[in-house]
């Protein structure tokens, strides 16, 4: 017997929420292990990513498309422009930073999307900001630079480090942008349809990039690099992508996103301890002002 059959769609949906975010926030913590045990490069460790997660976004594409009626060309313009913003063009930014800062920074400053969001619609799509909106912002920023103030501490390179910092704050304006222009094709498309067939553009271009710019012989790596591809794809890709959305339909958009800000508290943790990042007090208060800054913002 299942043992959530007799839950509430409450108790499920938080539940669905708690395990996405252990999943994304474990995904810095793939990428720091696979860096350690081989010198692959950032472009050749996402397209194992990609590679390993396609039949799954394959397979969703195929059978939520099967009944559905065909795209439009606005439908496929939407896909193709909003799957390179959020898939391709966040994650390559994102796997080129962590070559350069912590796995808890980088959590960290992605966890800025939300508020970015804000400002996106305040800059280009005609919202107001409101003072507990402005606050946020202030809240969100200011744990973003404790927790720089932590890295610079240990870090050799303050150059490679800002690289970094700028690199990753790329990929979280890039999903930014993704999520401002993204509702109205999931209300055309449904959620399913829609993000997968947003994954397979963006896996499309990841190999591209790869093919352009990598030989193929980079593709033989060590066993753990595959591994930690594979545990990538499908346990901080595919399952928390698919656990999110059902989040969300259980329990809500803001309840969602405010149970995901367990995750750079849990990247924290796990570089702590699996990875040995040093952990001081201006990180843990920056997590704890970013996390207040994305609830600020979340709540109703």
């Amino acid at each position: 017997m299942i043992f959530w059959k007799n839950w509430s769609n409450e108790s499920v949906g938080v539940l669905l929420a708690i395990l996405a975010a252990l999943g994304f926030s474990f995904k810095a913590i793939f990428v720091k292990l696979a860096y350690v045990v081989a010198t692959v490069d950032a472009v050749t460790l996402l397209s194992l990513r990609m590679v390993f997660s396609l039949p799954a976004f394959l397979w969703i594409g195929f059978t939520t498309s099967r009944a559905a009626p065909p795209l439009t060309r606005r439908d496929w313009f939407s896909v193709t422009v909003l799957g390179l913003l959020g898939y391709y063009g966040a994650s390559i930014l994102d796997f080129l930073g962590l070559q350069y800062i912590s796995a808890g920074l980088e959590r960290l400053i992605l966890f800025t999307y939300p508020t970015l969001t804000v400002l996106i619609g305040v800059l280009f799509l005609g919202r107001s900001l409101s003072r507990r909106e402005m606050g946020a912002l202030a809240l969100s920023y200011a744990g973003i630079a404790l927790a720089c103030v932590h890295d610079l501490q240990w870090v050799g390179d303050d150059s490679r480090f800002l690289l970094g910092v700028a690199l990753v704050f790329g990929s979280s304006l890039s999903y930014a942008l993704y999520l401002s222009g993204s509702a109205g094709a999931i209300e055309r498309l449904g959620a399913a349809r829609f993000t997968a067939l947003a994954m397979l553009v963006s896996t499309a271009a990841v190999q591209i990039h790869f093919l352009m710019t990598q030989p193929l012989m980079a593709l033989r790596q060590p066993l753990p690099v595959y591994a930690y591809g594979a545990a990538m794809a499908i346990f901080s890709t595919v399952l928390p992508v698919f656990m999110h959305s059902q989040a969300v339909r259980h329990i809500g958009p803001a309840k969602a996103v405010l149970i995901g800000t367990l995750g750079p508290a849990l990247t924290i943790f796990f570089g702590w301890c699996v990875l040995d990042e040093p952990l001081s007090l201006a990180q843990v208060v920056g997590m704890a002002l970013v996390m207040s800054g994305v609830w600020q913002v979340s709540r109703k």
